[in-house]
């Protein structure tokens, strides 16, 4: 679903040809997997991906499809990702937006809710998704991104520090309500 600045919807691409040298503001998300003990869900893009393959991120990122809540999608893609069946995604950061260059070229350019994502059950990753997941702490994490020694993908570097003022620990983070995402996340 492609965007305009103030989060409106202003039609529709296929994924394929909006990805690209030029690439419009469109409708995406970002979200992240925690244990029980607050460990986050690292996942390490496939190889094969078109946006920073082989690239360390967060637990899940993808699309909304048009006319399918941004919440729905986010569940969607954790199943088809990750395995991850659950029933609740966490708005965290309803109005995330970025714009990041490959070195290739290639262009991201997302308005990007966050949200947060509480599982218990086991990952299987999809391997035509993800190459490798890993369970971190997070202060460890942050650290490590803060301090520029963990390599992890543009969107996710932009969106730690909106994260880490929520407060040190994930699992009591204030959510905000879906009436808060931007005019074409809310359907």
């Amino acid at each position: 679903m492609l965007v305009d600045g103030e989060g409106n919807a202003i039609g529709s691409a296929p994924k394929a040809s909006v990805h690209g040298s030029d690439t419009p503001l469109h409708l995406a998300f970002s979200s992240y997997v925690f244990d029980p003990f607050g460990r986050v869900l690292l996942t390490r893009r496939a190889d094969h991906k078109l946006t920073w393959p082989g690239v360390w991120t967060n637990s899940c990122c993808g699309h909304p499809l048009p006319g399918e809540p941004v919440e729905r999608a986010v569940l969607r893609r954790l199943s088809h990702e990750l395995g991850l069946h659950t029933d609740r995604a966490d708005l965290l950061l309803p109005h995330f937006s970025y714009r990041a260059v490959m070195g290739n070229g290639v262009v991201e350019h997302e308005l990007c809710p966050v949200y947060r994502v509480t599982a218990t059950a086991p990952i299987i990753a999809n391997p035509d998704e993800v190459g490798e997941v890993l369970w971190m702490p997070w202060a460890e994490f942050t650290n490590g991104v803060k301090s520029g020694l963990l390599a992890i993908s543009p969107w996710c570097r932009e969106q730690v520090p909106h994260l880490v003022a929520l407060g040190p620990d994930p699992l009591s983070w204030p959510t905000v309500p879906t009436a808060q995402l931007p005019p074409a996340a809310r359907v």
